[in-house]
């Protein structure tokens, strides 16, 4: 088990560092290529819409053919993208290397965390799952790290040294232990399941966060440059963030085993409310820095909660793990994109306020819900299901 939780542990690492790599370099880019807010908002968002067009064909391979060999070909694609991203030099040739990447990584990821869940021992899927994101989250800390090394030893060294960890992931990888292929499982299950409302409004909670950080990804970076920010402090700020919730997500995983997801939910929201009508007005770059580090903090608090409570609800209903990680993805990529490209364009014909104070105002609404679905008898709370062994409950359908 050990072992498994390094390998995914690497694999989330590996693809993270690459995906927040861009967060330093997004200034230069959008200076050197003439891209403005919306085309920064459409490079940042080319990742996750990648992503979202992978996960259901990742689910699929996953569910016919195995975790392990979606693993070994998402690894391999994913190396091969980032070495490709390191040669680009037209914002085009940047925008479809970041779409491949994603893609790529939706099999890496989905066959992972599949293989992973699959082999959790009873009471330590949210333990393991925290375990894994904070790993995700580690790789996002030093992304901006390597981000701040591209701007300084050029991004065709530096990316081609990520794509070359890639690669050496494939092996380890491919000498792994796989788990059994069952009988393959149809699509159709997978579909289904989207007509839950129990499913849906867990995803809501993968979703959220996702466009929070898609938004404060593009805007952030934009405003700290303006502010006197270079390309390596700007990594340095978000190499604080992701710190603080790289700590919190492993918090957060025994949280979520212990007593449940809604309670460390709701305690996102209420941060989440409060940072996200913070963030627009600091004038100073200094306390800037601080809200972005407070918001990776909040907005990080609905992962390894929401990410638990869905592969619960999704094994409950007999999914494949493939197809309850590729639920993650289809989740998670949707709301990245909207929030890196809407939150970008919305702020390039207004103001920053306006996509800032939107989310917050989506949160409050988010937690009178969660409040109501609570209280409400015509919602029911009951125990996970008992193969995963967790003691969280999961709020029933509506």
């Amino acid at each position: 088990m050990r072992g498994l939780l390094l390998l995914t542990s690497a694999v989330v690492f590996v693809d993270t560092l690459f995906f927040a790599a861009l967060t330093p370099l997004l200034p230069h880019y959008a200076a050197s290529l003439q891209l403005g807010k919306t085309g920064a908002g459409v490079l940042s968002a080319a990742y996750p819409a990648g992503a979202f067009l992978g996960a259901l064909p990742s689910g699929v391979v996953a569910a016919r053919l195995g975790v392990k060999p979606t693993v070994l070909a998402g690894l391999t694609l994913v190396g091969t993208c980032t070495v490709l991203f390191g040669v680009a030099d037209q914002a085009w040739q940047l925008d479809l290397a970041r779409f491949a990447q994603g893609l790529a990584s939706a099999f890496s990821w989905t066959g992972v965390i599949a293989w992973l869940v699959a082999a959790a021992p009873p009471g330590r899927r949210g333990q393991l799952i925290g375990n894994a994101f904070a790993a995700a989250v580690v790789g996002a800390l030093f992304g901006p790290v390597i981000g701040g090394v591209a701007s300084l030893a050029g991004p065709g060294w530096t990316f081609g040294a990520v794509g070359g960890a890639s690669f050496g992931l494939v092996a380890w990888a491919a000498v792994a232990p796989g788990e059994p292929v069952r009988e393959p499982q149809s699509p159709m299950h997978l579909i289904r399941a989207l007509g839950s409302g129990r499913i849906l409004f867990a995803a809501w909670f993968v979703v959220l966060p996702a466009l929070l950080f898609g938004t404060l990804g593009v805007l952030a970076p934009l405003r700290l440059a303006v502010l006197g920010f270079g390309a390596v402090a700007i990594g340095a700020v978000f190499l604080c963030s992701a710190a603080f919730e790289a700590v919190n997500n492993v918090l957060l995983g025994r949280a979520s085993d212990r007593v449940g997801p809604a309670l460390p939910l709701v305690a996102g929201l209420v941060a989440s409310i409060a940072v996200a009508a913070l963030l627009p007005w600091p004038s100073d770059g200094f306390l800037l820095a601080v809200l972005v580090v407070a918001a990776g903090l909040s907005f990080g608090t609905f992962f390894t909660p929401g990410m638990t409570l869905l592969s619960n609800l999704a094994e409950e209903r007999g999914l494949r793990l493939g197809y309850a990680s590729a639920l993650i993805n289809l989740a998670w990529a949707p709301g990245q994109t909207v929030g890196a490209v809407g939150g970008g364009a919305l702020a390039h014909v207004t103001y920053d306020a306006v996509p800032y104070l939107a989310l917050s105002a989506i949160c409050a609404l988010t937690l009178a819900v969660l409040w109501r679905s609570h209280r409400s008898t015509s919602w029911t709370m009951r125990s996970a299901p008992a193969s995963s062994g967790s003691s969280s409950r999961i709020i029933g359908d509506a």
